[in-house]
């Protein structure tokens, strides 16, 4: 069951970098206004939200502790993650403040997974 669960953390990071990575890669974009959401983005953000599902069900089947109000909040971050990219996929052109919302709320993320204990 580790290995299974290794692999979901593996899959849940890709997920993270494929999100972070199409906002990072479009910094300069963004500071022309012309950035957009890619289709990574929403790729990305789909992977974590399965691979997190599967991963806090794969901890409780072995019977770990899980910190629900830690779950809870990092899906609702995801949420509006996911929303935001979702809807604005198909813009030709995302707002500077609506793109760099979601790149804060995924460093925000990673922030919460890390650091919250």
């Amino acid at each position: 069951m580790d290995v299974l669960i290794n692999v979901f953390v593996a899959l849940h990071i890709i997920g993270i970098a494929s999100l972070l990575g199409g906002f990072l890669t479009q910094m300069k974009a963004m500071s022309a206004g012309t950035a957009r959401f890619s289709p990574a983005m929403l790729h990305g953000a789909l992977t974590m939200l399965v691979t997190g599902v599967a991963l806090v069900g794969l901890h409780q089947a072995e019977g770990h502790a899980v910190n629900t109000l830690k779950i809870g909040v990092k899906l609702a971050v995801l949420i509006v993650i996911l929303g935001v990219v979702y809807v604005k996929r198909d813009d030709e052109v995302a707002p500077k403040p609506l793109f760099g919302t979601v790149g804060g709320l995924t460093v925000a993320n990673v922030l919460i997974a890390t650091l919250w204990t």
